[in-house]
Parts: C-alpha cells; structure tokens; sequence
C-alpha cells in the first residue's frame, strides 16, 4: 500500500478508536479543539516511555491551548493501560488494533533495523486545527525535544 503523503491544509482522515481506561476517542468526538495525534510504534520501549512520559510533563500546556494529546499504537487496550499505570501517564492512549487509523495517516510500513526488514509505525505526529484539518505534520521523529517542538507551533498558532 502506498504511503499517504497528508500535508498541511488537508482534511484529517477520520478515526474512532478504543482508549485506555475504557473510553473511545475519535476525530469527531475532538471537534473544536486542537489534536496532537502522535503515532509511536510500541508502549514501554525506551523512546516510546520518554515521548509519552515528555507529552504527559506537558499536558496541563497543552490543554490551556484548548488542545488535546493522543497517542496512537497497535496495541491492545490492555497494554495501554498497564503502559500508561506503570508510568503515570496522562495522555489519552488509543489501540489501533486493526491498523485502519496508521495506515489513513500514512505511517505504517517497511522499517529496517539491524539488517531486518519488519513491517511497524513510523514514530510521527499530526497536529489538527479545531475544524479537522492538518496543521503542522513531523516525520520521522526523533523524541529529544520534540513535545517542545510540537508545543512552540501550537502556541505559534495562537499568535496568529
């Protein structure tokens, strides 16, 4: 399948998915408000803990700027919420368990590490404006610094 190339000024794919905690969470759900959907490619990994646990640090930022953070893997609910325990995380986590939601924003498909080629989640995060349209979109994320990365153009937005 070919990647989606989403840029900025077009319309957010739609997506409804199953959170920790037993709630649901989808694009219609969120109108009116910002979203920071960030992809990550698996709960308690090493890059993945410090990205959740550095959007977390920043959430009260965040939701002064009427914007909400969800996290987006393909795995399960259960894993989800002992991520999220262990951790203290306050981010919304959402289970892509069938993959519907990766593959519309793009950032499922081939990786390479040492040597072995694997089909996983490219770590990237999409910022929405309040109508459901692509703000901002970062690729290939390293974690360092990113949250603030992200929150200086939400804040940039408010600026205009």
């Amino acid at each position: 399948m070919a990647k989606t190339a989403l840029k900025p000024g077009d319309p957010a794919p739609p997506f409804d998915l199953p959170t920790a905690g037993g709630g649901r969470v989808s694009l219609g759900s969120l109108k009116g408000k910002r979203i920071v959907l960030y992809f990550y490619p698996k709960d308690d990994t090493p890059g993945c803990t410090l990205e959740a646990l550095n959007f977390t640090e920043k959430a009260k930022a965040f939701a002064a700027k009427k914007t909400v953070v969800v996290g987006v893997s393909r795995d399960t609910v259960a894993k989800h919420e002992k991520f999220a325990a262990k951790h203290g995380l306050s981010v919304i986590l959402a289970a892509d368990d069938e993959g519907l939601c990766t593959e519309a924003y793009g950032v499922w498909g081939e990786k390479t590490l040492y040597g072995r080629k694997f089909m996983g989640i490219e770590r990237a995060t999409f910022l929405l404006d309040a109508k459901g349209k692509i703000a901002h979109v970062w690729r290939k994320v390293r974690v360092p610094g990113h949250v603030e990365d992200v929150l200086k153009v939400v804040n940039a937005l408010d600026a205009k």
